[in-house]
C-alpha cells in the first residue's frame, strides 16, 4: 500500500521529536554543525545551519491528543458546571494512569462589584481576562486556567510528582500575588482581591471522581470565602464534616424560624454609676431538638448563605417586644431592648414602617427599642437605603448602638449624622486593660472622645470584677459580659433580675451602715 504525503510526513515528525525532544535539543545544535562541517566541507556546514531551526521547529510542534485538544482548550474561556467535572475527572485520570499527582484549584474575585459602579461593565469584563491571563502567567504550561461564572476560575494542575499540602499552598500564594496586583485600566489603577480553595487528588479516598475533587475545592472556596477577603484554604475531611452538617441546618433553618426553635435570650447590660439594669441585648439561639444549642456563628452563616436574615429579624424583633412586655407585666424595670440588624436587613425599604407598627402593636414607645449596628455597615454604606433607615429610625425615637466601635472606619462625621446614642466599644479593647497598660491608655482615648462627642459608651465583653471596676473610674457608661451575666431566655431574666436588684440593696445598706 502507497504512503498518503500526509503519513509520512507525519512519521518523518515523531521521528524528529523523539530525536530533538524538547528545548534540550538545542545544546546538541554546536557539535551537529561541527560534525556537518568536517564530513562535508562548507556547503554542508550552511545547508546544516540553515536547515536545523526548520528541523527543531518540525520536531516541537503539536502531535496527537496534545495537537487534538489544543484548540478546544482555546476554543472557550469559560465553561460552565458540566464541562469543569468533564475537565477535572479528565485531570484525575491523566495523573492516576501516570502515578502522579493532581489538584483542583478554584479562585473567586473581590472588587469587581466596586469596579462595575465606578467605571461600568466594560472595565470588569477587561479585570476578567486580566486576572485569567494572569493567572496562567503563573501556571506550568500542562495547567488549565479556565473562567467559571462571573468572578470565579477554575484552575486544574497538570500530573505532577510533588502536590502536597506545603506546594500548593506555595503556589496558591503565588496565584493570589499575581492576580491582587493593581491594575492601570482606563487611566485609573483597580484592585482586585482573590480568595482560593483547593483539593489534591491525593487528599480524596482512590475511588473518587473528579466531580468529587470539584467539589471538595468548592467546599475550601466556600470556607476561604467566609474568612475572606484574600483568605486560602485547602479542602479536608473536617471541612466536609462541617459542610454535610451546614446543608442539614440548612434544610432545616424555615422549620427552625417557624416553630419557635430560633429565639432570642438576652444579656443584661448593666450602669456603672448605680448599678441597675439599664437595658438587655437580644441575642438570637437556635435550640435544636436534637442537636442541643447550635453554636451562633454556624446557624447565623445559614442563615445568611440562604437569604434568612430579614425572616430572623423579624422573628428576633417580635419575641423581643415580647419579652419587654412580660417583663413590665412581672414589674421588672427593663428600660431598652436592643436588637441587631445586619447590612440586608437595613437594606429594606420597609424597614422603619414595619418597626414602627411592631411597637404600636405591643404598645411600647420608640424609646424601648435600640439598634444595633455595626461600625462597618456605618463606613461602607454613606448614602443610600441603608443610610436613609438608620437615620429615619433614629428619628423615630429609636437608640442608634454603633456595635464593634474600634474594629471599623466610621469617621466622627458619620457617628453625627447617623443620630449614633452609645458607642458599644469592641471587646477587644476591654480585654485584660486592668493588667495591660496600653490597653488602659488607648480605652481611656476613646472613652475621652466619647465623653467630647456627648455619646454614651457601653464596654463589650467584661469578665473580671476588675475590668469592671475599672472601666467604671475609666467614666464608660455601661457594661456587658460574662463578667456580669451570661445571655438567658426571658423568662430566667426575670429570677436574674430580681436577685440583682436584692445584691444592689444589700450593697447600699452596707454603704450606708458604714458611713
Amino acid at each position: 500500500m502507497k504512503m498518503s504525503i500526509g503519513t509520512g510526513f507525519a512519521r518523518v515528525r515523531s521521528f524528529l521529536r523523539r530525536g530533538l525532544q524538547g528545548p534540550q535539543s538545542l545544546a546538541f545544535l554546536p557539535a551537529i554543525v561541527l560534525a556537518a562541517f568536517w564530513i562535508g566541507g562548507e556547503p554542508f556546514l550552511i545547508f546544516t545551519a540553515l536547515g536545523a531551526p526548520f528541523l527543531y521547529l518540525l520536531a516541537s510542534g503539536p502531535s496527537g491528543r496534545a495537537a487534538e485538544e489544543e484548540p478546544a482548550k482555546q476554543a472557550s474561556d469559560v465553561v460552565d458546571m458540566a464541562a469543569a467535572r468533564s475537565l477535572a475527572q479528565n485531570a484525575l485520570d491523566r495523573a492516576k494512569a501516570a502515578n502522579l499527582a493532581t489538584a483542583c484549584m478554584l479562585v473567586e474575585l473581590d472588587g469587581l462589584d466596586d469596579s462595575a459602579q465606578m467605571a461600568g461593565d466594560g472595565t470588569v469584563d477587561t479585570l476578567r481576562e486580566l486576572a485569567l491571563s494572569r493567572l496562567r502567567n503563573t501556571l506550568r504550561r500542562d495547567d488549565i486556567a479556565l473562567r467559571m461564572g462571573d468572578r470565579r476560575f477554575l484552575l486544574l494542575l497538570g500530573p505532577s510528582l510533588r502536590l502536597d499540602l506545603e506546594a500548593l499552598l506555595q503556589l496558591a500564594s503565588r496565584l493570589q500575588n499575581a492576580v491582587e496586583e493593581p491594575a492601570a485600566v482606563e487611566n485609573s489603577m483597580r484592585y482586585m482581591s482573590a480568595s482560593i480553595g483547593f483539593c489534591a487528588g491525593v487528599r480524596l479516598p482512590a475511588t473518587a471522581t473528579g466531580a468529587q475533587m470539584l467539589e471538595a475545592a468548592q467546599v475550601a472556596l466556600s470556607e476561604a470565602v467566609a474568612n475572606g477577603p484574600s483568605a486560602i484554604r485547602a479542602w479536608s475531611e473536617h471541612m466536609r464534616m462541617a459542610h454535610s452538617e451546614q446543608k442539614t441546618l440548612r434544610s432545616e433553618v424555615d422549620r427552625a424560624l417557624a416553630s419557635g426553635q430560633i429565639q432570642p435570650w438576652f444579656q443584661p447590660q448593666v450602669c456603672t454609676s448605680t448599678g441597675r439594669i439599664s437595658g438587655v441585648e437580644a441575642l438570637a439561639r437556635w435550640i435544636h431538638p436534637t442537636r442541643g444549642i447550635v453554636p451562633p456563628g454556624q446557624f447565623l452563616r445559614v442563615l445568611e448563605d440562604s437569604g434568612r436574615m430579614e425572616r430572623l429579624s423579624e422573628v428576633i424583633l417580635q419575641h423581643s417586644l415580647t419579652a419587654l412586655r412580660s417583663w413590665d407585666s412581672a414589674g421588672l424595670d427593663i428600660p431598652r431592648v436592643s436588637v441587631n440588624f445586619s447590612d440586608p436587613e437595613l437594606r429594606d425599604p420597609r424597614l422603619v414602617e414595619r418597626i414602627q407598627w411592631e411597637l404600636d402593636r405591643f404598645g411600647l414607645t420608640p424609646q424601648r427599642l435600640g439598634i444595633e449596628v455595626l461600625e462597618t455597615v456605618i463606613a461602607g454604606s454613606p448614602e443610600g437605603v441603608v443610610a436613609r433607615n438608620i437615620v429615619e429610625l433614629g428619628k423615630l425615637g429609636c437608640h442608634i448602638d454603633l456595635d464593634d466601635f474600634g474594629t471599623g472606619h466610621a469617621s466622627i462625621t458619620s457617628l453625627r449624622r447617623f443620630k449614633v446614642h452609645r458607642l458599644k466599644i469592641d471587646r477587644s479593647f476591654v480585654t485584660r486593660i486592668d493588667r495591660d497598660e496600653e490597653q488602659h491608655r488607648m480605652l481611656a482615648a476613646v472613652l475621652g472622645m466619647a465623653d467630647r462627642l456627648g455619646l454614651e459608651t457601653l464596654a463589650e465583653g467584661v469578665e473580671s470584677v476588675g475590668e469592671h471596676a475599672l472601666l467604671a473610674q475609666l467614666g464608660c457608661d455601661h457594661v456587658q459580659g460574662f463578667g456580669i451575666a451570661r445571655p438567658m431566655p426571658a423568662d430566667q431574666l426575670v429570677d436574674w433580675a430580681n436577685q440583682h436588684a436584692n445584691r444592689i440593696a444589700e450593697a447600699q445598706k452596707l454603704g450606708r451602715g458604714s458611713a
